[in-house]
C-alpha cells in the first residue's frame, strides 16, 4: 500500500484497474521526488538499476504493451522488442528525470485512454510467442493485470533504491509530497515503528 486506492463504482472493474495501476506508478513517480539527477542516476544498492532507469523501463514497457494490445495481428519482431527492452534501464544523455516523467505521463494517459475506450476487457488480443511464454489470445484484463503487477515490482525496487540514496521510505515520500496526508496517529496509539 503506500496510498489508500478509492474504492471504484459499483461494476466500474476497469476503473478499480486503472487505480491501481495509477497507485504503483505514483510509487515510481515519488521515489524521485527532490533527487538531483546525479542521485536519480546513481547505483547505490546491490541491484544494477538506477531510479531514472526503473522510470525509463516502465514508460518504455508499458508503451510496449500498448503498442502489442494495438496490434492487430503485426509481425511481432522479437529481437527488435529485446534490444529495447535491454536498452530501457540505461537513460541517455538527453533522458533527464523531467523527460523521462513526462514520457511516462504521456504513455500512461495513452493506456488509460485505450482502456476506456474498449467495449468491454473481455475484448482480446494476440501475445506474442516469446522464450519464456507460447503466446496466444489474452484479454485485456489479463495485460492490466500483467501492467499492474510488473509496475508493483518496480516500485518495490524503486522504494530499495531511494532508502538507499537517503534513507527516504515510500510513506516519508507519500507524505512529503502530499500524495496523502500523514494521519494522526495518536488516535491509534502512536505512529508505527519500522
Amino acid at each position: 500500500m503506500p496510498v489508500v486506492v478509492k474504492p471504484e463504482e459499483t461494476g466500474d472493474e476497469r476503473g478499480a484497474l486503472l487505480a491501481y495501476l495509477d497507485a504503483q506508478r505514483g510509487g515510481i513517480r515519488r521515489s524521485l521526488h527532490g533527487l538531483t539527477e546525479e542521485q536519480a542516476r546513481s547505483v547505490p544498492s546491490a541491484s544494477a538499476l538506477s531510479l531514472a532507469g526503473v522510470l525509463k523501463h516502465v514508460a518504455v514497457g508499458e508503451r510496449g504493451w500498448l503498442r502489442t494490445l494495438r496490434a492487430g495481428g503485426e509481425e511481432f519482431d522479437y529481437a527488435a522488442s529485446a534490444g529495447e527492452w535491454e536498452d530501457s534501464f540505461h537513460p541517455g544523455d538527453g533522458e533527464t528525470v523531467q523527460v523521462l516523467l513526462d514520457l511516462y505521463e504521456r504513455v500512461a494517459n495513452e493506456t488509460d485512454a485505450a482502456v476506456r475506450a474498449l467495449g468491454s476487457l473481455n475484448e482480446t488480443f494476440e501475445a506474442p510467442r516469446v522464450p519464456w511464454d507460447e503466446g496466444g489470445k489474452r484479454s485485456w484484463r489479463w495485460a492490466l493485470l500483467h501492467l499492474i503487477e510488473e509496475t508493483a515490482r518496480h516500485a518495490g525496487h524503486a522504494d530499495v533504491i531511494r532508502e538507499s540514496i537517503d534513507g527516504k521510505g515510500a510513506f516519508d515520500l507519500v507524505f512529503e509530497t502530499g500524495a496523502m496526508p500523514e494521519p494522526d496517529w495518536s488516535a491509534f496509539g502512536g505512529a508505527p515503528q519500522e
